[in-house]
């Protein structure tokens, strides 16, 4: 019998991942950007030309978290903020949170290691109950905002139909670009670029930050 495998081929690298046993430094940045851009909410059915990018999403959710009254999350919060689906962009597969339970522990296995690999290999911190509390509660404003402004669902069946208890909000929180309209889909390569973009910031203001607290606890 062969040994179990489940190999991809990231893109634009080249690089190969083993999704089962996950080195964190087997991609690119670029390759996780990538990835997420192409990788579709909401089983990839939208109100627009476009679905919606996991890119997108969670460019959405760090910002709404970022907008809260009083918060004041360090970079290393922020990168955890962005990188909460991070693994979907190398399975390809954002899954419903209802649909989780019907595909098996050794699903949530895999995404148990991917996540892993992906903490380690950008020095995520570990969340803690308020703080994910929080990330969720963002998470959830993003999912009702988009069932609304992208997919095309009522307020009424998103409460109803979808179980999604948060109000959608009526704005859009990310930086629309220019020439786009708010809520409206990025085309791929956009998503990747401005999701790298917001990556490539806040793993340098980390390195940065860690680099000068090193500094002066050297100096104490």
């Amino acid at each position: 019998m062969k040994a179990e495998r489940a190999w991809v081929r990231l893109s634009p690298s080249g690089r190969p991942l083993d999704l089962l046993k996950p080195d964190p430094w087997a991609w690119q940045d670029k390759d996780l950007a990538v990835g997420l851009s192409r990788t579709y909410r909401w089983g990839g059915h939208s109100a627009w030309e476009l679905p919606l990018s996991v890119a997108q999403h969670s460019l959405t959710v760090l910002a709404i978290r970022i907008a809260e009254p009083g918060a004041r999350l360090t970079k290393a919060e922020q990168l955890r903020e962005l990188l909460h689906d991070a693994d979907e962009g190398f399975l390809s597969f954002d899954c419903i949170t209802p649909v989780k339970p019907h595909l098996g522990e050794g699903y949530a296995s895999l995404v148990e290691r991917l996540q892993a690999a992906i903490a380690s290999r950008y020095q995520l911190p570990a969340w803690i109950e308020e703080d994910y509390a929080r990330h969720k509660q963002a998470d959830r404003a993003a999912a009702a905002s988009e069932a609304m402004h992208v997919v095309g669902w009522s307020r009424h069946d998103i409460r109803h139909t979808l179980g999604i208890e948060a109000v959608p909000l009526t704005h859009d929180p990310s930086r629309v670009p220019r020439g786009m309209r708010p809520w409206q889909p990025w085309p791929p390569n956009l998503a990747a670029k401005l999701f790298l973009a917001e990556l490539n910031r806040l793993t340098v203001d980390m390195q940065s930050d860690a680099a000068a607290a090193s500094k002066e606890a050297s100096h104490a």
